[in-house]
């Protein structure tokens, strides 16, 4: 099934001289190293990528790579366990075909190319994406209104602040959805991760396991700077004298030190998680950035039928009744009826740790 929508005449000049007998095809996996697919590529003209499972986003980034770093200019072949949510994005990486496992969606492939009318595709095309305006917030939230999250994410990480986006994540308990419709866009998405020091290490455990499963290739760890730390929590119990000095310490500071080259935040938050989220818009601008919440809208039945759908393994703190996680020095698991945050600092009038919260980004400052 033909996905490309680059000059025909081009396409077909590969596949006269594949029918010819004047090159190769060479089928690889998504776990391929591409910098050993420099000398075989040379003789290829076609390169069939295979997806073991649609849930592992190696080969989107396998895609990316040999049109950007070997600069392969053949034919590319997405082939395996395919759905058609992924046709834009199969796209924008590179494939010109895709030759999916299941034979009986070929209507919904179509109507998946024809969802969005603009597409970037750096990876085959080299013209610079003109300058634009980004739009205000009113536009934004009235834009996303009805949007899905998959579609909020396309404008944001392709379209709208391309380049100068990234994804906040705790690999807590609702972690994996956000994350999985992320890597479903572009698995090369820088992903930071706030390790205060103080994370259960099933945490730290969940975030390699998730990493690896959906193919996230740019992690990255902010970690509070060690002299701040030694200076302002030397016995390691600030979180027991005042739990908002702490969160400034080890995530606040951190955090807004890496936004520095980000222009705006996608985050996972939702309304239903309660307290100062219950109007969470889909857009909004804290201290100069924005942030992107794409899942505001969604119920807690939405999450746990994405889990389910998408087969996605859980927190292994969630089975232990923690619904939101966090540092293990702030964090019990919730009661019965409790707002899924009623477990962050319990027995304190704090519910959030302030990442979110301008006037404690601007005290950091």
């Amino acid at each position: 099934m033909l996905i490309s929508d680059r000059d025909p005449s081009s396409l077909a000049e590969y596949e006269t001289r594949l029918a010819s007998g004047g090159g190769d095809i060479l089928e690889i996996t998504g776990d391929a190293d591409w910098r050993e697919l420099a000398e075989p590529a040379k003789s290829a003209l076609q390169i069939d990528i295979r997806f073991d499972s649609f849930k592992d986003g190696r080969g989107f980034t396998l895609a990316n790579q040999l049109r950007e770093r070997l600069g392969f200019q053949g034919l590319l072949r997405a082939k395996g366990d395919l759905i058609p949510d992924q046709a834009q994005f199969l796209r924008r990486v590179g494939f010109d075909s895709v030759e999916p496992d299941r034979t009986d969606l070929s209507e919904d492939w179509a109507r998946a190319l024809q969802r969005f009318s603009v597409t970037y595709q750096p990876a085959r095309e080299n013209a610079a994406r003109p300058e634009v305006q980004t739009p205000s917030l009113a536009t934004l939230n009235e834009r996303y209104m009805e949007s899905d999250a998959i579609d909020i994410l396309h404008d944001a990480i392709t379209k709208t602040w391309k380049g100068k986006v990234a994804v906040l994540s705790s690999f807590g308990a609702e972690a994996a959805v956000n994350l999985h419709l992320v890597s479903r866009i572009d698995p090369d998405i820088p992903v930071l991760f706030l390790d205060t020091g103080r994370h259960f290490a099933q945490t730290e455990q969940y975030m390699r396991q998730l990493s690896e499963e959906l193919g996230l290739t740019n992690v990255r760890i902010l970690n509070p700077d060690a002299d701040e730390v030694a200076s302002e929590d030397a016995d390691n119990k600030l979180w027991q004298r005042d739990a908002d000095a702490c969160c400034a310490l080890r995530r606040v500071r951190p955090l807004n030190k890496a936004l520095e080259e980000f222009d705006a935040l996608i985050t996972g938050r939702k309304q239903f998680h309660g307290g100062a989220r219950i109007n969470l818009p889909a857009v909004e601008q804290i201290n100069g950035r924005v942030r992107v919440n794409p899942l505001t809208r969604w119920s807690q039945d939405d999450i746990n039928a994405y889990f389910k759908r998408y087969n996605l393994p859980q927190h292994p703190l969630v089975e232990m009744g923690y619904t939101s996680i966090g540092c293990w020095t702030c964090t019990a698991p919730a009661q019965a009826g409790e707002d899924p945050r009623a477990g962050r600092w319990p027995g304190q009038d704090k519910t959030e740790c302030g990442i979110h919260v301008a006037s404690m980004i601007q005290a950091a400052e």
